[in-house]
């Protein structure tokens, strides 16, 4: 992936190395980490699972500012995350334009092991994830490791698919999609709750591939080689295989994200189209 001239945002904050010792007293078992785990894995509303403690005002410091992007240099990981993050404002700010909107971007908070979040607190085995109620994204970037070993997704544009993931939940925040599913969720069985958030992480799946759609028209990030990581990393995160990995056998009512077969088409849907109307996965029999 082509991203060392590319913008870095504003829109960072680092919180590495500040502990989680007010975490620890928040009373999480290890129950709660595995299920909030395998529940949100790259996505979702962690306070589904994972919402104790949480904090009813404001997340974080008020004087906690975003890292100056210069300031990276020394730092290549974090550094390409700003970038990323800055390569999807530019997409999506373009594409809320040209539908007469304003793309309201988010806060991407860097973090190890443990942070207090709007959505309770988050915790590094949780993978990363999207909270709805501060429209931040927060991510332990020792999960990009945990990508390429555990989940044999290796490659610089699976860990860009990831945060595209992620921000597509945003997308998905400001155009009122998740509220309404959120607010379907808890009128239905939990057979069907989990179906509607299978849809919810597939549709997040394509607007990731609408992002590298754009971003590779506009500004030509792709080498070869990019795609291929990023379908890796899609399948290797699908239910199915994640459940055959950690249980041996499956269990389809329980899919909170989609299978691998899903997982991939979508994203293939978004990066082949480029349109995100071509994302209505609520409007497909079978997603």
């Amino acid at each position: 992936m082509r991203w060392q001239l590319g913008r870095r945002s504003d829109n960072v904050v680092d919180r590495r190395g500040r502990g989680s010792g007010a975490v620890v007293g928040g009373g999480i078992g290890l129950g709660t980490l595995l299920l909030g785990l395998l529940v949100t894995l790259l996505g979702g509303d962690p306070s589904v699972v994972f919402n104790q403690g949480a904090p009813t005002g404001e997340y974080g410091s008020p004087y906690e500012q975003p890292v100056d992007p210069g300031s990276l240099e020394n730092d290549p990981q974090a550094d390409f995350v700003s970038v990323v993050l800055a390569d999807t404002e530019d997409t999506w700010s373009e594409i809320f334009r040209q539908s007469g909107e304003t793309y309201v971007e988010p806060k991407l908070v860097l973090f190890s092991g443990a942070t207090e979040t709007a959505c309770g607190y988050g915790q590094a085995a949780m993978g990363p994830f999207y909270c709805p109620r501060d429209q931040t994204v927060y991510i332990d970037l020792s999960f990009y490791k945990d990508l390429q070993t555990r989940h044999q997704a290796p490659g610089d544009f699976a860990q860009a698919y990831v945060i595209a993931h992620e921000v597509g939940h945003h997308v998905q925040k400001l155009l009122g999609v998740s509220d309404q599913v959120r607010s379907l969720q808890s009128q239905v069985s939990e057979v069907e709750a989990n179906q509607l958030s299978v849809r919810l992480e597939l549709q997040a799946d394509c607007f990731a591939g609408i992002w590298a759609h754009n971003a590779e028209r506009s500004r030509q990030i792709l080498e070869q080689g990019d795609i291929e990581e990023a379908i890796n990393a899609a399948s290797s995160i699908g239910d199915d295989r994640l459940q055959h990995e950690s249980r041996g056998y499956v269990v389809p009512e329980s899919f909170t994200h989609g299978s691998s077969e899903q997982r991939v088409r979508w994203f293939k849907r978004g990066i082949e189209s480029g349109d995100p109307s071509q994302c209505n996965t609520f409007d497909v029999a079978n997603p």
